[in-house]
């Protein structure tokens, strides 16, 4: 095995829900090389994590450096993390259930691994690189499928004592909201704000005839219905369409304030596909409902941004955190 002197490589990697991103770094962030793969749905954990290896070697490949020149790798995974035993406990979206990712890519690759949630990830990425350069706290939102949350808190992310926290999505709504449904515990933000409840309205909008050209872009099957064609059928004039995802932005800035009052956040970073489709709309909406929210006090005490990094924030988080975590060992 390599000496730590010989292992001069950091490895980022986002997981994803429908793609995974690896990247090779040196110790001044510079990127030597990247390899994406689609994840396959819900193809079993253990094929999954030797796609995951795989990838990681591709990317070794297209940077032309030997894994075991790496020194340590981040992951970002979507779901909440054990971190006393680098398990992922969940991730609904591939279908996992106490993944023990660490234990499996260190035998892989003889190196330390620190999974955590991927928003997290993104959000360090933006806190060391990007929108949030800096800030003593910022917290970070990112709609997708779910609605990821995130802190990081005088350089630190914000995690409980044994697994990743701020699960923003899962906040508490009022149930009668005109695009939720309730469960057992009653409804929460992402069944209100989340994309595939914002793609559902869209649907029974262009199902009524009151969003032309969405339906011309994707027509009225929900699992068409993503963030550009959302984007381009507000573009071309539907104002249904516009007033759905206008109202999903506040939801999220309602529950923003919530947050604001707990966190006293300098910034609120926004990122996720649908923000970066829809930007303008998500900035206005989300800090004008978090203004209107929040005591007088805090009105002027944060900004809301969107993400600078796109795809590269999870991966240069993951990468960024990894150093620190090492070196904190």
């Amino acid at each position: 095995m390599s000496s730590d002197t010989e292992r001069d490589l950091w490895v980022g990697f986002d997981l994803g829900g429908t793609k995974m991103l690896a990247a090779i770094y040196d110790s001044d962030f510079n990127v030597l090389g990247k390899k994406r793969k689609r994840t396959r749905g819900h193809e079993g954990a253990q094929v999954g994590l030797d796609r995951i290896a795989l990838t990681i070697n591709r990317a070794c490949e297209v940077a032309d450096v030997d894994p075991k020149r790496i020194r340590a790798i981040g992951i970002g995974a979507p779901g909440p993390i054990n971190f006393d035993s680098g398990v992922i406990l969940e991730a609904p979206n591939l279908g996992w259930v106490d993944v023990p990712i660490r234990d499996y890519l260190e035998s892989e690759f003889g190196c330390p691994v620190f999974p955590g949630n991927d928003v997290d990830m993104g959000l360090y990425g933006e806190y060391r690189f990007g929108a949030a350069r800096g800030k003593q706290c910022c917290l970070g939102i990112f709609p997708g499928t779910g609605i990821g949350g995130a802190c990081v808190y005088e350089g630190r992310i914000v995690r409980g004592a044994r697994q990743s926290a701020m699960e923003f999505g899962h906040l508490p709504i009022p149930s009668e909201s005109l695009l939720t449904t309730t469960t057992e515990r009653g409804g929460c933000l992402e069944m209100v704000a989340g994309r595939l409840a914002i793609a559902g309205a869209c649907a029974q909008a262009a199902f009524r005839g009151d969003a032309p050209n969405l339906v011309k872009e994707a027509g009225t099957d929900i699992s068409n219905i993503r963030s550009g064609a959302i984007a381009k059928a507000i573009e071309d004039g539907d104002a249904a369409i516009e007033r759905i995802v206008r109202d999903a932005a506040r939801h999220i800035g309602r529950a923003a304030g919530g947050v604001i009052h707990l966190l006293a956040p300098q910034v609120i970073v926004l990122g996720g596909g649908m923000v970066e489709a829809l930007p303008s709309i998500f900035t206005e909406e989300v800090k004008q409902a978090a203004r209107d929210f929040v005591l007088p006090s805090f009105k002027d005490s944060f900004e809301v941004v969107v993400a600078e990094l796109e795809d590269d924030a999870v991966v240069r988080g993951a990468s960024a955190w990894a150093v620190e975590e090492l070196a904190d060992k």
